[in-house]
């Protein structure tokens, strides 16, 4: 019994969990954000339906808005003219296989016949074959890389949970209104007939939408179908490297000194460093981390803060089971910040700039993240302490116990793997090296938000100083 729960266990690693992650987390053989001055990429799963997909094909031809739908299957043959008028409106159709279910429970052949059986549907109404496709929950198995050979797997940027109905329309717009910057791939729903969808969730989506298509157009965006995005986003890519070979050869002289640090990094620490990378990425999908601005040096989660009661500014108490905002740090940033930074007072100078940059990003995530209305404070743990209360934080000791002391000796690995003389450093300042929590109350991360005032940042007369 054992040997077969082992021989499960590696099945499902293998076959389903591991393709996941890697398509998630390092983009293989997917695309998820394009790279556009002005386009914005709508999205719709589930459809063709009778009653909502017609509406919305009436709400982007009045804004002149393209769009792509990733169809099932079984519901485009039973409503054929709705297939054949996205496609005569230049609307780009994609596959959400031929019935809405998950690839991880279908055998590889299943997976491809259902894909393939949509794709013939589709050409026999529209005289072309879908390039593009979608897998339903965006779940893929590991023989889907083989099996779809010339189609494009499209996952998306941003999803709203519009497929249920309780979010209710003015929630779902000021989430989308959050997003609503160019290269964004959104994924929104035409129906609401599959499993754990609400049926008339659609409702919503249309009265938000409305207002996203108007919002968009007073900013300059256009919205775009898959195809123009991806195109742009290659052609930016082309650019890029063009602009990153003419850089010369002090630009050049900077990624060799990089380079040649990260070489004089021992093979042990190699794999630490690998390790540790790796760990990250299973602690962002375990515990739902949510990637903050468009640098991406941030993730965040909202949780329950457990300690002790601590008094805030603006005469407000954090107590135990009150919501927070915990940032993290992005550790492939870190460590390629460290490898850069000639001194500890360069690294430390380059992670509050980063904060700075992405305080006021924190501050609007409070509007659309689910429970941010109750978050009461922004939360840390960082050896970084004086600078940080210049941004508006407040510097607490961590309460004594098994935490304190596992993330001392976190930290203390942590500043040897992206420290420029870590382990120097931690063995003259032992002594010195202690982790505080950084909190800011909510009000004050909330005056980040506030673009009208000329000088968002407060206390800005202490200096930026390090304890790294």
């Amino acid at each position: 019994m054992e040997i077969i729960l082992w021989i499960g266990f590696y099945f499902l690693t293998f076959y389903a969990f591991l393709p996941a992650l890697v398509s998630r987390i390092f983009g293989f053989r997917v695309f998820t954000k394009g790279r556009s001055d002005s386009g914005i990429a709508l999205t719709f799963d589930d459809g063709p339906d009778p009653e909502y997909t017609p509406k919305m094909l009436d709400l982007l031809k009045r804004h002149g808005a393209k769009a792509t739908f990733f169809v099932v299957g079984e519901n485009a043959e039973k409503y054929p003219e709705i297939v054949a008028r996205i496609h005569e409106e230049g609307h780009i159709l994609g596959i959400h296989n031929y019935v809405h279910h998950m690839n991880w429970f279908m055998r590889p052949s299943t997976v491809k016949r259902q894909i393939d059986q949509t794709s013939d549907l589709i050409k026999r109404i529209t005289g072309t074959r879908p390039l593009y496709y979608r897998p339903p929950w965006g779940i893929l198995n590991v023989f889907d890389y083989a099996n779809l050979g010339y189609l494009q797997i499209v996952l998306w940027t941003s999803l709203f949970g519009d497929w249920r109905k309780k979010i209710g329309p003015d929630k779902l717009y000021r989430r989308m209104k959050q997003k609503l910057k160019p290269g964004q791939v959104f994924l929104l729903h035409d129906c609401g007939s599959t499993f754990g969808a609400d049926r008339d969730a659609p409702a919503n989506t249309l009265s938000a939408l409305t207002k996203i298509l108007d919002d968009g157009k007073e900013k300059g965006y256009r919205f775009i179908g898959i195809d123009e995005m991806i195109a742009v986003t290659e052609q930016a890519k082309k650019k890029n490297k063009s602009r990153q070979a003419a850089k010369g050869s002090e630009a050049r002289g900077q990624e060799e000194r990089v380079a040649e640090r990260k070489s004089s990094i021992g093979p042990i620490k190699k794999i630490v460093v690998s390790l540790w990378m790796l760990w990250e990425k299973l602690f962002h999908v375990l515990f739902k981390l949510r990637p903050v601005g468009d640098a991406h040096f941030f993730n965040y989660r909202v949780r329950r803060y457990s300690g002790p009661p601590l008094d805030l500014r603006n005469d407000r108490t954090l107590r135990s089971g009150d919501h927070i905002m915990e940032i993290h740090f992005e550790n492939q940033m870190l460590f390629e910040m460290g490898m850069k930074s000639k001194t500890s007072l360069q690294l430390a100078i380059r992670i509050i700039r980063e904060i700075e940059k992405t305080l006021p990003d924190l501050a609007r995530e409070l509007a659309v993240v689910p429970k941010g209305d109750q978050v009461k404070a922004l939360y840390g743990v960082s050896m970084i302490h004086r600078g940080s209360e210049g941004l508006g934080f407040e510097t607490f000791e961590l309460p004594k116990g098994l935490f304190a002391r596992l993330t001392n000796v976190y930290l203390r690995f942590l500043i040897r793997v992206i420290h420029p003389t870590g382990n120097q450093r931690v063995r003259e300042h032992s002594d010195t090296l202690n982790p505080r929590m950084l909190i800011m109350e909510r009000n004050t991360l909330l005056e980040w938000a506030d673009e009208s005032r000329p000088n968002r940042r407060p206390n800005r007369e202490r200096p930026v100083e390090s304890s790294l």
